[in-house]
């Protein structure tokens, strides 16, 4: 049996078919085109001083993350814009969110103030940190129906309105 069809708000919209799909293809020209930059932002101390000090092996991983920033591209500017059906909606976006907790945990050898040091931060860290926040969040409040006109949607909006009203 298929789900049915629903209306998506606009807030979903925006990020999911939008500014994402863009941020992603951001990630993918840096980790492919930009590696050293890329490096860099990662971890600086880390970094090779120049293009031609990158190995071999780490400029195959990292053309094969933006490899994967395109799949995430893909998945949501162009599979998710093909359809209205929930199920498939929610299947990829629960895939999304387990991707966005294994990215999460990938920079943990940066040291746990990466997570939530806001005043050190750079923009790969707003990326790699705060955008995943973001869109994990997106993630989860979707697939608890937070502004969905369905019924997890409308058990979701009333349990927010009781607490409101506490």
């Amino acid at each position: 049996m298929t789900s049915p069809a629903f209306t998506l708000p606009r807030f979903y919209t925006a990020f999911f078919l939008v500014i994402e799909p863009i941020a992603a293809l951001v990630g993918a020209f840096f980790a492919h085109f930009r590696q050293l930059d890329y490096l860099r932002m990662t971890h600086a101390a880390s970094a090779p001083a120049n293009v031609g000090t990158i190995p071999l092996s780490t400029s195959v991983v990292l053309s094969q993350l933006a490899n994967l920033y395109l799949l995430f591209t893909i998945n949501e500017a162009l599979v998710l814009r093909s359809t209205s059906n929930l199920r498939v909606w929610r299947t990829v976006l629960f895939g999304l969110l387990v991707a966005d907790f294994g990215h999460l945990y990938s920079i943990k050898e940066l040291g746990h103030q990466v997570y939530w040091n806001v005043l050190k931060w750079n923009a790969m860290d707003w990326g790699n940190v705060a955008f995943v926040y973001a869109g994990a969040t997106m993630r989860m409040m979707f697939l608890a129906g937070v502004g969905l006109n369905t019924e997890s949607g409308r058990k979701a909006a009333e349990r927010a309105a009781a607490k409101k009203a506490k």
